[in-house]
């Protein structure tokens, strides 16, 4: 299950999405996720899903990747699911047992939310799998520059944010061989009840709080070897600049939150 976390991984390519300015890509991202959410019927939400399904096939990152990134998450989708069908209420009753109750409605809801959830894996996967680290911190850079009146050190910021999550499938990595080998030394953390499962995680804890912290040590002693002292007078060798890519990928974005405001008001809405 651990190894299935894909997210925070980079894929070089050359793709279009792979060429898109890092900037215009989480703007993009953004505005994909706010408009999965505000898709209410069949219609925008099939738009929706059609839009998501091309950008997969144009990034050019083998499918095994996204599903892989997928199973991880698919208890947290059922259950979501199951929650909101058994406890939302609505007028056009479906099946009814003792004091289990399904409406038509609820049906509809839970449907939304278990595709809403596979979606935005998908968009958020994506960013990670077409845009470097150093892209990625540019770009976060760039986006919060406004920030600065605040005196807000956002350079350190963005670093932060892009080593966080770079460091997400290092350290499922580490995880899952300190799970094998307390796994070898006879360790079960499998059987018994919650609490003794929970003890079982004592032995993988302490490993990995330990590796963490010496990572991060080694990172910053690497970075002061480099001489980095943070985002004052800093330099880049490669500006990132908006192309006319950039625009079309705007414009085409643009165009589907247009046409998912449109296509709602087809049909009635199906969620709340």
């Amino acid at each position: 299950m651990i190894s299935d976390i894909t997210i925070g991984q980079f894929m070089p390519g050359r793709s279009f999405v792979h060429k898109i300015d890092p900037r215009m890509k989480i703007i993009l991202m953004t505005a994909i996720i706010v408009f999965i959410f505000l898709a209410k019927n069949l219609f925008s939400m099939g738009a929706m899903v059609g839009f998501v399904a091309l950008a997969v096939l144009f990034s050019r990152i083998p499918l095994r990747m996204y599903f892989k990134g997928l199973k991880a998450i698919w208890f947290l989708v059922f259950f979501t699911a199951a929650l909101n069908m058994l406890y939302i209420k609505g007028e056009h009753l479906v099946f009814q047992y003792k004091v289990l109750t399904i409406y038509e409605e609820a049906l509809w809801q839970s449907g939304f939310i278990a595709v809403r959830l596979v979606l935005i894996v998908l968009i958020s996967s994506m960013l990670t799998y077409t845009t470097s680290p150093t892209d990625l911190t540019a770009a976060i850079e760039r986006l919060l520059a406004p920030l600065k009146l605040f005196r807000l050190p956002v350079h350190e910021l963005a670093m932060m944010m892009t080593i966080a999550l770079r460091f997400i499938p290092t350290l499922l990595e580490e995880t899952e061989k300190i799970m094998n080998a307390q796994k070898a030394r006879g360790a079960d953390m499998e059987s018994g009840g919650v609490i003794k499962r929970a003890k079982a995680l004592i032995p993988i804890l302490i490993p990995l709080f330990i590796s963490s912290f010496r990572r991060a040590f080694e990172l910053a002693t690497a970075m002061d070897c480099r001489c980095y002292t943070g985002g004052k007078g800093r330099t880049r060798l490669n500006v990132l600049k908006y192309r006319f890519r950039d625009f079309f990928a705007f414009l085409l974005v643009g165009g589907l939150c247009a046409g998912i405001l449109y296509l709602n008001t087809l049909a009635p809405s199906l969620v709340r």
